[in-house]
């Protein structure tokens, strides 16, 4: 089958798109579900259950296992019910076939199937000519997970601590793996050895002798070095990756996972120049450790993906992507927030969504991982915790404790975001006798982390007029900051048809061009990191700032040799885009020799 369409839909918060493949597969469009919250899993299981009129049997927490066993069946009931859906859709043609045009009508103009469509139903449209075509060609839309790799708590059994298999991200990938899907998982937040060497234990992910993989594995990554190194480490035991999905370091949605000032055109060149290579020398350790381990050595090499992802907001960027860099899918994330028809999302969020300007979306210090969060300033979450910091009681009560990974005052992990931990960490600051400027800005650093893994899934309770009795109302949304340029919601084919350039939904004429507004991020994230050190900068701290610094020209560079060479791409907007680079090249010089000038001053 041929891949229907260039985009995917990526996974956006926890909630966000927990259902979206039910909503979208059935058009051929990728999508990622978060495999985060099984309690959420098991509450929309429950809700699609009686809804569909399918026996549903709960499963609680005093079943063995109950977490791998909720994200099981949850899979399996999507995957059956989108599956119908699809199946509905080529079987329920009419004489005008109404619901399959629009099925084409979504895709690509070039894309080869819709051709052949278009030229079948010219002149006649015969129903079963045309049906038994179909199932021949058409393609259902992959139903992919995603586990974010570092949160993988232990878990106990009242004390007692229960083997490293059932940890959350272990027990996740044991929930997918046991599942009837034929899709994708995608691994993100960074290599965690100990999960990579327990997808050894599941047959789904390894090849067949044509190099067919039922269950294939997805990294996400954030430059070529990260994609090399665990590629390698996982040919080791066997098992191949399927794709390397790149994603921008800032300029996309969740959490934000900062390069060391590498940009992203640079970052897909290299993927690009470098792909054969990186096949081979995977390839050259994955076919010797299959052997090894007895396994089947396919006769056909497995196939490989390149994808990206983060701030793509155009049809022209998005095809410039696809043809300079010979991507295989560009990922779709923050205006699906605005397609109420594909994400779980609250009609009070995306009102906040559509009036956001620029600087109400912003990297926070808010996740209780302690990596950057991209934020929407106002949300209802932060009201909440604002409202619990002002009655003297900052913290969240922990319902969920997805992101229990602290073990600072106790041996069993508890989250910086919650009551227990603020407490404790707030009487310990209160023992080191500090000035009244400096407490208020240790005290405002503990009581900034929120609840965000009950806030990101809230709104698919709301949406779905479910009880929130236990997570409150407070919703977290964390888009990037493309989302300033999208100003209203949109219908799944009003998206597409923008996607594929039949259709301008941004009515702002200011948007920059993606990679500008990449580097004017990076710049301002250079800038506070330079603040931070201003008072005492230790050698270790100046040589990063420097070589953050030197990366980010040596990306200037690069976008001013492109943008220069370039003939049919960007015309319009090209002499702007080379101004905006030559301005970022300026500003970068006088921050290096500010990074020089508090070394000497140190």
């Amino acid at each position: 089958m041929i891949k229907a369409h260039s985009f995917h839909i990526p996974v956006m918060g926890i909630g966000y798109t927990i259902d979206t493949p039910l909503k979208v597969s059935q058009y051929g469009i990728d999508s990622v579900i978060s495999l985060l919250d099984d309690i959420l899993l098991e509450r929309l299981r429950k809700m699609y259950s009686n809804k569909f009129e399918i026996p549903y049997n709960e499963i609680t927490d005093k079943i063995a296992d109950f977490r791998a066993k909720r994200i099981t069946s949850y899979l399996n009931l999507i995957n059956n019910l989108a599956e119908k859906k699809f199946e509905d859709l080529k079987n329920t043609i009419s004489e005008k076939g109404d619901e399959i045009k629009e099925y084409f009508s979504m895709l690509p103009d070039t894309s080869a199937i819709k051709q052949e469509f278009i030229k079948r139903t010219a002149k006649y449209f015969n129903v079963n000519e045309i049906r038994n075509w179909m199932k021949d060609n058409l393609s259902m839309g992959s139903i992919d997970v995603n586990i974010m790799t570092k949160v993988d708590k232990d878990n106990y059994i009242k004390k007692e601590k229960l083997p490293v298999e059932y940890n959350d991200a272990h027990a996740a990938l044991r929930g997918y793996a046991n599942s009837n899907l034929r899709s994708s998982i995608i691994l993100s937040a960074g290599m965690n050895p100990r999960l990579y060497a327990y997808l050894e234990q599941f047959e789904d992910f390894f090849p067949d002798e044509n190099g067919d993989i039922k269950k294939k594995i997805v990294l996400k990554v954030s430059d070529y070095r990260s994609a090399l190194i665990q590629g390698k480490f996982l040919a080791k035991k066997g098992l191949w990756v399927s794709e390397y999905r790149v994603e921008s370091g800032l300029n996309c949605g969740g959490h934000a996972f900062a390069t060391d000032g590498f940009l992203l055109g640079p970052i897909l060149a290299e993927f690009r120049d470098n792909r054969k290579e990186l096949i081979q020398s995977v390839q050259e350790i994955l076919l010797p450790a299959l052997s090894n381990k007895n396994r089947i050595v396919p006769k056909t090499n497995p196939a490989l993906k390149i994808t990206a992802q983060g701030g793509v907001g155009t049809a022209e960027e998005h095809q410039f992507l696809m043809d300079h860099y010979q991507l295989d899918s560009i990922g779709w994330g923050s205006p699906f927030l605005l397609v109420p028809e594909a994400t779980a999302i609250d009609n009070s969020t995306i009102n906040k969504l559509i009036d956001a300007k620029e600087d109400d979306l912003f990297l926070s210090d808010v996740s209780p991982l302690g990596i950057p969060f991209n934020s929407l300033r106002g949300n209802t979450k932060e009201f909440e915790k604002l409202s619990l910091i002002k009655k003297g009681r900052p913290g969240s009560t922990c319902p969920k404790k997805h992101a229990a990974l602290n073990t600072e005052f106790t041996d069993k992990g508890i989250c910086t975001a919650s009551r227990q931990y603020q407490r404790l960490k707030l009487k310990e600051l209160e023992k080191e006798n500090l000035s009244p400027e400096e407490y208020k800005k240790e005290y405002d650093k503990i009581v900034e982390k929120s609840c965000i893994c009950v806030g990101l899934g809230t709104s698919a309770l709301l949406v779905n007029d479910l009880d929130t009795k236990t997570e409150g109302k407070g919703v977290s949304v964390c888009p990037g900051p493309n989302m300033a340029y999208f100003t209203k919601t949109m219908s799944l084919k009003e998206i597409s048809d923008h996607i594929y350039g039949r259709l301008n939904v941004i009515t702002r004429t200011d948007r920059p061009n993606m990679f500008v507004k990449e580097l004017k991020i990076y710049i301002d994230y250079l800038k506070n990191r330079i603040e931070e050190t201003k008072v005492s900068m230790t050698a270790k701290q100046e040589k990063y700032l420097l070589t953050f610094a030197n990366n980010l020209k040596e990306g200037v560079n690069y976008y001013q040799n492109l943008f220069s060479d370039l003939k049919e791409n960007f015309k319009d907007k090209k002499s702007g885009i080379l101004n905006e680079l030559n301005s970022g090249k300026k500003t970068l010089q006088s921050l290096y020799s500010e990074i020089k000038n508090l070394s000497i001053i140190k």
